[in-house]
């Protein structure tokens, strides 16, 4: 039996976050940015946590380095190695938990995240353990949503709705900077942050919504609890299309996010 206290979540996230890989084509312009911004080399040995369907693993291997990948959702990690194999690139894809990183001490040259270890429930585990399995010298780097923008307020919304377990702050706090300084503390040197844009095509706000509530794991799960209950539904809905309105132009949602990256001591 687990003693792990928050494994409902966890098996609620590997069943939720399966259903995203409509969603991952349009990561792939962030997942070179991230690269770009880790300054991956050639020979670097890499560990993409939260991998999902590899296109941060798969970019960063493009570049000559020794990758691995680990992502809760097995469904995910299908399309990673089908990702990986088109290419022809030798990436080890292991179903884990990133807060039990199945590594030994400081065997990586950088650690990098896309969106997904900011879903982690306790901030301090996975951020210890993320760079409990970097060298030191090695860089850290991740990619998260500001809780004042687009995507960081729609996860927001649906936590006000469906709130997480006791102890679990939100994950948008990962985006904001001075929660990054206080997480990763003197274990690191040299931060730095940067920002950047990806968009994703929609024919209508609506469309984009219906999208989400379809891939999008905190989505779908709020969908489902509110399907008795269609007033609220609806309510919901209308607050998500709200929001999505503002940062929609020209068929396409603009989701700014931030960037992190550091050295470990």
């Amino acid at each position: 039996m687990s003693t792990d206290p928050f494994a409902p979540l966890k098996a609620a996230q590997r069943e939720g976050w399966g259903l995203f890989s409509p969603l991952a084509a349009f990561t792939t312009p962030a997942a070179a940015m991230l690269v770009d911004f880790a300054d991956v080399k050639s020979g670097q040995e890499v560990l993409d946590v939260a991998c999902g369907t590899g296109v941060v693993a798969i970019t960063a291997a493009r570049t000559g380095a020794r990758v691995r990948g680990l992502d809760l959702s097995p469904a995910l990690l299908v399309d990673a190695r089908r990702n990986a194999a088109l290419i022809e690139a030798d990436i080890d894809f292991v179903e884990g938990d990133a807060e039990a990183l199945p590594y030994p001490d400081a065997c990586f040259d950088v650690v990098l995240s896309q969106f997904g270890h900011m879903f982690a429930p306790r901030p301090e585990v996975v951020t210890r353990e993320m760079l409990r399995v970097l060298r030191p010298g090695g860089r850290i780097a991740f990619s998260t949503w500001p809780p004042e923008l687009a995507i960081g307020r729609l996860f927001d919304l649906v936590g006000s709705y469906l709130p997480p377990p006791a102890g679990v702050p939100p994950s948008t706090a990962w985006g904001n900077v001075e929660t990054v300084r206080e997480r990763l503390g003197d274990a690191v040197t040299g931060i730095e942050f940067g920002r950047e844009e990806m968009t994703i095509p929609a024919l209508s706000v609506r469309h984009y919504r219906t999208n989400m509530e379809l891939t999008a794991a905190p989505f779908v799960k709020l969908a489902q609890v509110l399907a008795d209950q269609p007033a609220k539904l609806a309510e919901f809905r209308a607050k998500v299309e709200a929001i999505v309105s503002q940062y929609y132009r020209g068929n396409r949602v603009h989701q700014s996010f931030l960037m992190t990256r550091a050295i470990k001591k």
